[in-house]
């Protein structure tokens, strides 16, 4: 068993931190949030007082932020991990940030002569908690295989992709495909539900056709039943969205799909709903309708 560092104790993390302890590693913890570090407390974790008392104790530290300032915070600045780190250290980069951003991270790390994993996460935050979702990594194989194991004991699946960086690339393409797949299955139970269905019923029937997805199993009930309790807060997720829409511009990659499903993001984040889930997105299309 290791003692893995965790830095951004959010919904995510705390599903991490949840699922390492649950393996039998050692977690120690670090948020902004006091809250947040009560409550690995209360599982079992170890606080800190800082992302530097983290790298100072773990073997690995992983990383899981909501922006891009806070990721390279956490790693570079005053307080951060490498001021605090130990001469094996390894930084395990899972927050959604930019190709670019974590390129640079790990040249900054690697000059240290410490390890960086470029190491997103594909799943929410309750789907992370039962241990479903995939690790996309990006990085040196040599250290891919020292980590996998531990990786491997939150999530079934931890997959090398490539270099630093194009880990974060296919995370970015999966959320391309989160994003267009919660506004369809949001812009189809519109649909059903004007055409006078049972909502509830529909959804049933539809998980089980040709139609089912991930997104619609995971996000059908909250559009369903109005409620949106935050397993990807929209406010995150618009960052996520301008990244893909970054990352096509730096390739050339057209993405229309995406610029209309970030309109409709947009108006919903515009009308309060930021905090909420994702799937809050069928606000929009209310609106829109006149409901």
């Amino acid at each position: 068993m290791s003692t893995i560092g965790i830095v951004g104790l959010g919904l995510l993390g705390h599903a991490i931190a949840s699922r390492l302890i649950k393996a039998g590693h050692t977690v120690i913890g670090f948020d902004v949030l006091p809250d947040r570090v009560s409550a690995l407390a209360a599982m079992g974790g170890t606080p800190a007082s800082s992302a530097a008392a983290v790298a100072q104790s773990a073997e690995a530290v992983c990383t899981l932020l909501p922006s891009l300032a806070t990721a390279e915070a956490a790693i570079l600045g005053a307080g951060g991990i490498l001021a605090g780190a130990r001469p094996d250290l390894a930084v395990i980069q899972m927050s959604t940030i930019s190709p670019t951003l974590t390129e640079r991270l790990a040249r900054e790390v690697t000059a240290r002569g410490l390890g960086f994993l470029d190491c997103p996460v594909s799943g929410t935050s309750s789907m992370v908690e039962r241990g479903d979702g995939i690790f996309f990594v990006g990085g040196d194989r040599a250290l891919f295989e020292r980590w996998q194991p531990v990786l491997e004991s939150v999530l079934a699946r931890a997959v090398l992709v490539g270099r630093v960086g194009q880990a974060m690339v296919l995370k970015l393409v999966a959320n391309l495909l989160v994003a267009l797949n919660s506004a369809a299955a949001a812009e189809a139970l519109t649909l059903a539900r004007k055409a006078g269905l049972d909502l509830s019923l529909a959804l049933d029937v539809l998980n089980a056709s040709a139609a089912a997805s991930s997104m619609l199993k995971v996000r059908g009930p909250m559009i369903v039943r109005g409620e949106f309790p935050a397993q990807m807060k929209l406010d995150l997720f618009m960052k996520d969205i301008h990244l893909m829409q970054e990352a096509a511009t730096a390739v050339g990659a057209p993405l229309p799909f995406t610029d209309l499903a970030e309109r409709l993001y947009a108006a919903a984040q515009a009308q309060g709903h930021g905090g909420e889930d994702l799937a809050v997105v069928v606000t929009a299309l209310d609106s829109a309708s006149g409901r």
